[in-house]
């Protein structure tokens, strides 16, 4: 199961929402491999789709997708440097998927703000230096460990080089690990590093409807530069608004971190019971079934495959096999969002 840690700065409202959030939790045991404590929210993936799959199918239990949210405590400036036991906190971020990056919009003299102002730009600012500087760290260490391969002309050794050398430059500029524009290969080469600035960030403005709220300029452009709090500017399509008062905007954000983390759904459904389950964008058919499990991918002979509005259009599955809707598939097949599967094996 994937997993978005919750950062910010305190009392930005990082916590109310995920006590929001997990009100809406799931049961954890249709979830094997899960350790939950209390930091850690197992959230449902709203989905329409799932109840009408259901329904057709007179289903006995219902079970959705679901992303793991995981509260981690506020961080401060410094935090690279261990302040408000910061290096801990960075840790905890190093072990998610993605980062839900919480900004505070509203005024509210009762709730105090580490900066006594409210100013979301200079607070996203705040947060993207320390997970440079953080990085920045990370980087220059590895550079010194690889050391010896440089000397002896290790062809990976020099290839990383290059690659943590450009990471350096990007950092010394006070911008993300994301500006280095490293392709998958890159990425890949340098996956042990599980550097903070490049898993994917959704922004979570915390509004409020009961208090005036000050506005955070979100133009159509990559999150960037951070040094001397100048803040970052994210894309919009990496935004969200929330109220976790009044627990608005919470199926969108769930909705969203679902897409940032590249994950779509397909479904299995019968009597006994309709399931999202949940893939990554682009697998392959013996792939997705490993979902279900690993048979599906060792021993996988074909899938049965319909699109879920096909099948409720056609009222049976007899109606959309004669209407040709229910396809056969190898193990070629890509996957698609939506996709009704029957494994055969």
């Amino acid at each position: 199961m994937l997993s978005i840690g919750i950062v910010g700065l305190p009392n930005v409202g990082k916590s109310t929402l995920f006590n929001a959030l997990t009100k809406k939790s799931v049961p954890a045991e249709n979830y094997p491999f899960c350790t939950i404590d209390p930091s850690v929210g197992i959230v449902p993936v709203p989905d329409e789709r799932l109840g009408k799959l259901s329904e057709f199918s007179k289903s006995e239990k219902t079970i959705p997708a679901v992303i793991e949210f995981v509260d981690i405590a506020g961080l401060v400036a410094g935090a690279s440097k261990g302040e408000g036991l910061g290096n801990k906190f960075l840790q905890n971020i190093r072990e998610v998927d993605a980062i839900a990056h919480v900004v505070r919009t509203f005024v509210d003299n009762s709730i105090i703000h580490v900066a006594d102002k409210i100013d979301p730009s200079q607070d996203v600012g705040v947060i993207n230096l320390e997970l440079v500087l953080s990085d920045f760290e990370v980087v220059s260490k590895r550079i010194g460990s690889i050391a010896k391969e440089l000397k002896k002309k290790d062809k990976d050794a020099v290839a990383e080089e290059a690659i943590l050398k450009r990471l350096m430059k990007v950092f010394e500029e006070g911008k993300m690990a994301t500006e280095a524009n490293l392709n998958d290969d890159e990425k890949f080469k340098i996956k042990s590093l599980n550097l903070l600035t490049l898993k994917p960030m959704l922004y979570v403005l915390n509004t409020s409807e009961a208090s005036e709220n000050v506005e955070i300029e979100i133009p159509g452009m990559d999150a960037c530069h951070v040094r001397g709090g100048e803040g970052t500017q994210p894309k919009a399509s990496n935004v969200v608004k929330i109220d976790p008062v009044f627990e608005h905007g919470f199926d969108n954000l769930i909705t969203k971190s679902y897409e940032l983390l590249g994950l779509e759904t397909y479904f299995t459904t019968g009597l006994d019971e309709t399931r999202a389950w949940t893939i990554k964008i682009g697998s392959t058919a013996p792939v997705a079934g490993m979902a279900i499990h690993t048979d599906f991918r060792d021993k996988f002979i074909r899938a049965e495959v319909v699109y879920w509005k096909d099948l409720l259009d056609a009222g049976s599955y007899a109606e959309a096999r004669s209407k040709g809707k229910v396809r056969t598939e190898g193990k070629d097949y890509i996957v698609k969002d939506g996709d009704v599967i029957e494994f055969k094996i």
